[in-house]
């Protein structure tokens, strides 16, 4: 008899499992933003979460897990139920830079599945007012001719705003002494007091307050001007020809969600993505709207492979060195 009813249970199961990819979403999902709150990637994360449960019918929540250049946060969503109700959002340095940095106990490429790729920000220059430098060719001077190194802030080794650091070493030879943070928003702040001496920003994070004149900015790492920050150079214009960084975004769920899931949660961040008030909401943080064929899960997954060839030589030759 007991035989009997535990073969029932599994075809229950059987049975049930699809129907609940057929019915998803049922309850409220969380996307989890591996930064701190205040800060691009948790702007960003807020402002598709707010469109995207139009499309799904239910909640979505943000919740803010720091640490680790953001590993801790992306291995939370890679150890969630793969049933599509943990999302995880990252971009260039949780799902590229952290595998040549840190020792993960997960996969960036086989334990996720592809979501969709996200808006992308070129990266900002940026000093405290008390620098005096005016231009970036002057910020390179005074750098160089400093006793020691300027502090510059990260949201952790392995963030975006650090990978963006070293490619500005390697770029002008000047050595930067890296402060870590849980996010670049608190970094921004520290940045905005004087605590710390510049960050190489993603422009999302920083146009506000170069627009408000409580910081300077020097130079945006794109071949051309940002729409929303027109009267900011180009590296190229301001002396450092070559130095093109853009930092991209995404969403993934956990190795196994099935198909249909993903296919819902891609089909969500499109019509978000679409929408004029989102579009004008991300592009007035000086973010640029991916290409249309790029919005696949394919695209996305195979953008990340194609970055990990890219930056990981440069990462591991940096020797970056984490507690």
């Amino acid at each position: 008899m007991g035989r009997a009813v535990w073969a029932t249970f599994i075809a229950l199961l059987a049975f049930c499992c699809p129907a609940s990819a057929d019915n998803f979403p049922s309850r409220p999902i969380t996307i989890v933003v591996p930064f701190s709150a205040g800060g691009p990637s948790d702007a960003m994360a807020r402002i598709l979460g707010e469109r995207m449960k139009l499309t799904l019918g239910q909640a979505i929540l943000v919740e803010n897990v720091t640490g680790a250049g953001g590993s801790i946060g992306v291995g939370r969503a890679v150890h969630a139920a793969p049933d599509g109700y943990t999302v995880g959002f990252g971009h260039l340095g949780t799902h590229v830079a952290n595998g040549a940095i840190y020792k993960l106990n997960y996969d960036l490429v086989s334990d996720l599945e592809p979501v969709v790729l996200l808006p992308s920000n070129p990266m900002i220059i940026v000093s405290k007012n008390a620098v005096p430098a005016t231009t970036l060719k002057e910020l390179i001077g005074w750098l160089k001719a400093r006793p020691a190194p300027a502090t510059a802030g990260t949201a952790g080794a392995g963030s975006g705003s650090h990978i963006a650091g070293l490619y500005f070493e390697n770029a002008t030879g000047i050595k930067l002494q890296y402060v870590p943070y849980r996010g670049t928003g608190p970094a921004l702040n520290d940045l905005v007091a004087g605590q710390i001496d510049l960050i190489v920003d993603q422009l999302s994070n920083s146009i506000n307050q170069v627009r408000a004149g409580t910081i300077r900015g020097y130079a945006v790492t794109d071949d051309k001007r940002a729409g929303s920050a027109p009267d900011i150079p180009t590296t190229d214009e301001a002396g450092l020809s070559g130095f093109h960084m853009t930092l991209w975004s995404g969403l993934w769920v956990p190795k196994g969600t099935p198909k249909e899931v993903v296919a819902k949660l891609n089909a969500a961040a499109v019509d978000a993505l679409n929408d004029s008030q989102v579009r004008k909401q991300l592009e007035n943080l000086g973010l640029q709207m991916p290409p249309a064929d790029k919005l696949t899960p394919e695209a996305l997954g195979d953008w990340q492979k194609a970055e990990i060839a890219k930056w990981w030589p440069m990462i591991k030759a940096a020797n970056v060195k984490v507690d």
